[in-house]
């Protein structure tokens, strides 16, 4: 078949390996002008398979209350909201229940681990380098309330053929050094030792190389303005470039894989999808002392900050931000983040050169991603991944490949489309 790729951001260049690797032609359409430019850009870079667990849960009510009216807090709900806003927050609260919780949480983990699995082939087969650590994630606790919970995590995980370990002080230490700073602090925390971490943006634009020179077709800084029918079923898709010239694209299958802008795409098709775009922001840091730097990537489960080395440099991400399709930084999320190393890592990093990032993450309010079919033959979803992109990449696009063939994923006990 011949098949159009919207978007070439992680999702979309991972399906587009995948296709290519199931015999299809495949073009991959961007409207910037190279791969992982957006939400793929500067994330956290982890591949957390022993996070599934999503932002709603029973305890998040309580805390986004806690958190209001703050700045810096976690999870930022901005006043006063559109109604996509309030309807996106209501079926958040309606997933926060101890059962649905449950639900959510063992399907991102099934395709978590799934994913760990087809990221590890595809990196052997393509021969990838992109800063990658094998060391796991280190869950720091600071709380005495979430260190509690650490035990039914990895009871949780184990269930789930995930592997953790509750680890005390002393030995959070012993497996990442640099936390020597903050040892009077830290209470203990979970070790997900098949995690991994890397650089997101640098593994999206090796891959799309890979794919060009195997003759994948990528056009870029170009807008695709809308996906054309012929009856029930995708003909083509609409294409603006940069400089406003208007093609078309004839084909047999799109895949939409447009990040927060996947609705907007799809609302002259009647098609509502369930997905807000939630602002994200990291600082990227040149290492000046290694002695003092991680290389073990580290989650903050009290702040939701996350910190992964990517070769000479540190990644620190986290927050969430509810404000639309804004994407003005705002200074004290980006100081919080600045604080969190200064505190946590002193002198390890230069704060004073940090590259400064913020960008939309297609959030849904379960934090299952869609992928599967529509009821438009030949029109196809692989979005809403939210802050798990990096992690679900390569499951997301093997399974899409594989529901396109007509074959069955590979992976149990996910609510495929």
């Amino acid at each position: 078949m011949r098949i159009v790729i919207v978007g070439a951001g992680l999702e979309g260049v991972v399906s587009a390996w995948y296709l290519a690797n199931n015999g299809h032609e495949v073009t991959v359409v961007e409207r910037r002008e190279g791969p992982a430019l957006e939400t793929s850009f500067a994330n956290g870079g982890q591949v957390s398979v022993s996070h599934p667990e999503p932002w709603a849960n029973p305890r998040a009510p309580m805390q986004i209350l806690r958190w209001l009216g703050r700045e810096d807090a976690p999870l930022l709900f901005r006043m006063p909201a559109e109604w996509a806003r309030w309807r996106w927050g209501m079926a958040f609260l309606r997933e926060c229940t101890p059962g649905r919780t449950r639900r959510n949480t063992e399907a991102i983990a099934h395709l978590a681990a799934y994913s760990l699995q087809c990221l590890r082939s595809l990196r052997a087969e393509a021969g990838l380098e992109y800063h990658a650590e094998r060391r796991g994630v280190l869950h720091l606790f600071f709380d005495r309330d979430e260190f509690r919970r650490a035990p039914q995590r990895a009871i949780e995980l184990k269930r789930c053929g995930l592997h953790a370990a509750v680890v005390t002080t002393a030995e959070c230490i012993a497996l990442e050094p640099a936390l020597q700073a903050c040892k009077d602090r830290l209470l203990g925390g979970l070790h997900g030792q098949d995690d991994e971490s890397g650089d997101a943006h640098l593994f999206a634009e090796r891959l799309a190389d890979r794919l060009a020179s195997r003759g994948i077709r990528f056009i870029y800084s170009t807008t695709v303005a809308a996906v054309t029918r012929d009856g029930d079923r995708v003909s083509g898709v609409r294409l603006v470039t940069a400089d406003g010239e208007d093609t078309a694209l004839s084909c047999d299958a799109v895949v939409v894989c447009a990040g927060p802008w996947s609705e907007q795409l799809l609302a002259p098709f009647g098609l509502r999808l369930p997905i807000y775009p939630v602002k994200g922001y990291s600082v990227t840091l040149p290492v000046v002392d290694e002695a003092r730097a991680p290389h073990v990537s580290l989650t903050d489960e009290t702040r939701r900050i996350v910190c992964s080395r990517l070769g000479d440099r540190l990644r620190v991400a986290g927050t969430a931000e509810l404000n639309g399709f804004d994407t003005a930084p705002n200074p004290a999320r980006t100081a919080s983040l600045l604080r969190w190393v200064e505190t946590h890592l002193p002198g390890a990093t230069d704060t004073t050169a940090a590259e400064v990032w913020n960008g939309l993450r297609p959030a849904t309010p379960n934090n299952l991603p869609l992928i599967g079919a529509t009821p438009l033959k030949g029109l196809w979803l692989n979005t809403g991944h939210g802050t798990l992109g990096w992690t679900l990449a390569c499951g997301s696009g093997a399974a899409l490949a594989d529901l396109i063939a007509g074959r069955k994923p590979q992976v149990a006990g996910f609510p495929f489309s």
